[in-house]
């Protein structure tokens, strides 16, 4: 490799200036104190560490001469440790705070927020006895004459029984009473002990910390500091596959911007030296210049051992024909939050190069593929797919067609109020495809748009980026995320020639950590809340097993089942037929019902493409007197535990059947009704994941591949290469 700019490889790029006056404003995205989120508080406040360092409660603190103090819930305890913070009746405290400083560390270390409840007090004031309990203890009582909200808050409180009790001695000094360690709910993940009220206390700050100057550079650890990037370990190294090649037979497609090869290089070997388990790639082309970069670090292949089923190759950055040209595999978690698989820039967008980019990134992943992948129109691309992986539904991403469409009628959008309204029904809302062509021919007559190429090139792909041609193929609703949150987006700026590569590595990082920690967030809200929902036992069932957003969603299709009617259709042995119609709403689906094993199918097939149930097969369940759900209709990917060690990485790996839905019976016919009506079953997309096996990576593939080893190889990748200054790259 060489390089073409005359720069050292930790050359940035053409000015340095811009970087600092981009990134000061938003240097600190996150309270330096507690980490809380610049976006999940008020204002951001001046610390000891100058302007915008503190969140606003912080920041509070911190003027009024305290200082919130954060447990350290990463410290390493032993099982000694761990022994003498578990209470016990009998236990003396020199005081109440003494007392209560104990139990809290205790509950910091298990899961949950302490707080002081009832207490017995002398005349004199004298606390004689006090009790500590779980945050959520007890009930919300709710307030007499309040209206119905139709959108309640969470119940926090749950009538939780762990309790503290202590009662004053006669030496003054306090003794456990009462200990009872039980609680009725799961504990708060580790990552988010930050989170809990209680393992955040005010201190009162020495004067010489209070009136630090706001320049100081020495900035306090980072509380938790693990809780964004989660350790994650690979203990496999991986050998490439026979037919992976680091080099293309051809130019690159588009040159780099000067200084961005070293920029790049230098991020790389950096982080891989921060993160052993750090993962990158290049690819050059026939003149041994940089062409094809692919990073991707150990948090991101976990996420895509539990959220890989379905990939988004999102490549919408190329819109912008001057920008840098990022390509991302996103996908979307349990509580339908896009996250990042890996990224890559592509300087070169042949069929070649994304065969590499698929066959990396399946390297990186320890050979699993997705079973479902969504891209844009590249025919480069689905070329690549076919030739890198096996028995993969690959579809067309109606967000990246609605983005496409933007940028090739720009004028259209631009001139009309109403087309983007019109356009959007069509990628995104129509269920039945006599809605969708109706929709779709009445939109080209209104517009004035029969003969537009691009639309009418975009007619004939329909089946493969319209929902209605879809309904069969597992895509987890990940059009619906990437609509209200768009990685890219966030990045596009950066991706302008006008900012060096080391301000675009600095955002991404940023980004990612945002992402990861609205995760966080996500969680612990999710540990610490329970729906107000009515009395029914299916959803009480399914508000214990999914996260709060995929809840809602299942809340819905139950309301909507509550308005629907229900028809037989007659029975065939042990099968049951029905039709279903919601109250008004257009339309009616027919569902067959197994009493055997109580299977259900419905013919809108919303379980098969988002793996939850819909309120037609609701309907039929609770006409048949069945008061919860079968477990195996319970996605694993959208429980709250879809991280835990039982769920999410075993069901993909092992392709189980609740990790590809299908609530078909064992041998679908097809429904009919009293007009002799039929709908065809169409098959599931139950690929298997392609088997990889694992075997030591040779030296001498590390620089001729170019390709960085995983975790256990201290050699870092680059080091094999001279780099010459004042030649191309």
């Amino acid at each position: 490799m060489q390089f073409d700019d005359g720069r050292d490889i930790g050359a940035g790029g053409s000015n340095g200036e811009v970087d600092d006056k981009v990134d000061e404003p938003t240097r600190l995205f996150r309270c330096l104190r507690c980490g809380i989120s610049a976006n999940a508080t008020p204002h951001m406040r001046r610390g000891p560490e100058g302007r915008r360092t503190l969140c606003n409660a912080c920041g509070i603190a911190w003027a009024k001469g305290k200082m919130r103090k954060v447990f350290d819930s990463d410290a390493q305890v032993d099982d000694a440790t761990v022994a003498k913070m578990v209470p016990e009746v009998g236990m003396e405290f020199d005081n109440e705070d003494k007392a209560y400083e104990f139990y809290n560390r205790y509950a910091g270390h298990v899961g949950f927020s302490v707080r002081k409840s009832s207490s017995d007090k002398s005349a004199d004031n004298i606390t004689r006895s006090r009790t500590f309990v779980c945050s959520r203890e007890g009930f919300r009582k709710d307030k007499k004459g309040a209206k119905e909200v139709k959108r309640p808050r969470p119940e926090t409180r749950i009538g939780c029984p762990a309790r503290m009790t202590i009662k004053i001695t006669s030496d003054g000094k306090y003794r456990i009473a009462e200990f009872l360690a039980d609680h009725n709910h799961h504990p708060a993940p580790p990552s988010t002990m930050h989170m809990l009220r209680s393992q955040r206390v005010l201190t009162e700050l020495q004067t010489t910390e209070a009136d630090s100057s706001e320049d100081s550079t020495t900035l306090p650890r980072f509380p938790s500091g693990s809780f964004v990037r989660q350790a994650g370990e690979a203990s496999n190294i991986n050998i490439l596959p026979a037919d992976y090649r680091s080099s293309l037979h051809s130019k690159r497609m588009k040159n780099m911007q000067p200084g961005d090869a070293g920029a790049a290089v230098k991020y790389l070997q950096s982080m891989q030296m921060t993160n052993p388990s750090f993962f990158y790639a290049f690819q050059l082309d026939e003149d041994d210049k940089l062409t094809n970069i692919f990073w991707t670090d150990s948090k991101s292949r976990i996420d895509f051992s539990y959220f890989g089923d379905v990939v988004c190759l999102d490549t919408s950055s190329k819109i912008n024909a001057h920008g840098r040209p990022l390509t991302l595999f996103l996908g979307v978690n349990h509580h339908k939050q896009i996250c990042i698989f890996g990224a890559a820039l592509l300087y070169d967008e042949s069929m070649e190069s994304f065969k590499w980019l698929f066959d990396t990134f399946k390297v990186a992943t320890d050979g699993k593929q997705p079973k479902t992948i969504l891209t844009d129109q590249s025919m480069a691309a689905t070329a690549a797919i076919t030739a890198a992986w096996t028995g993969i539904v690959h579809c067309l991403c109606p967000w990246q067609v609605y983005q496409n469409t933007v940028k090739h009628l720009n004028h259209i959008f631009q001139g009309s109020k109403t087309f983007a309204k019109d356009f959007s029904k069509c990628v995104y809302e129509y269920e039945e495809e006599e809605d969708f062509l109706l929709g779709w021919r009445t939109m080209l007559e209104k517009y004035d748009l029969r003969n537009n190429e691009w639309l009418r090139k975009l007619f004939e792909d329909r089946d493969k980026w319209a929902s209605v041609y879809n309904r069969h193929v597992f895509t987890a609703d990940i059009k619906s995320s990437l609509q209200s949150e768009s990685a890219s987006s966030a990045l596009k700026k950066y991706l302008s020639p006008q900012f060096d590569l080391s301000s675009f590595f600095k955002h991404f990082e940023r980004v990612l950590d945002e992402l990861r920690y609205a995760e966080l967030q996500a969680d612990f809200h999710a540990s610490q809340s329970f729906p107000r929902i009515p009395p029914s036992k299916m959803l009480r069932q399914a508000a214990n097993m999914y996260t709060p957003v995929v809840f809602e969603i299942f809340h819905r299709e139950f309301e909507m089942s509550v308005d629907s009617v229900i028809y037989s259709c007659g029975e065939t042995g042990t099968v049951s037929n029905y039709r279903v119609a919601v109250t008004d709403k257009p339309g009616e689906y027919y569902v067959k019902f197994e009493s055997g094993d109580f299977s259900v199918f419905c013919s809108c097939k919303k379980f098969e493409s988002m793996g939850i149930q819909c309120c037609h097969v609701l309907k039929v369940l609770d006409f048949r007197n069945i008061k919860e759900l079968p477990q195996k209709y319970f996605m694993g990917r959208w429980k709250r535990d879809a991280k835990s060690a039982n769920t999410g990485t075993q069901e993909f790996l092992n392709d189980g059947a609740s990790q590809t839905p299908s609530s078909s019976l064992n041998a679908p016919g097809q429904f009919t009704d009293h007009r002799q009506m039929q709908t065809n079953n169409q098959p599931n997309h139950d690929s298997s994941v392609s088997t990889f096996h694992q075997q030591g990576l040779h030296e001498d593939t590390q620089g001729s591949q170019g390709y960085t080893p995983l975790a256990g190889m201290q050699q870092p990748f680059i080091g094999s290469f001279h780099l010459h200054n004042g030649t191309g790259f």
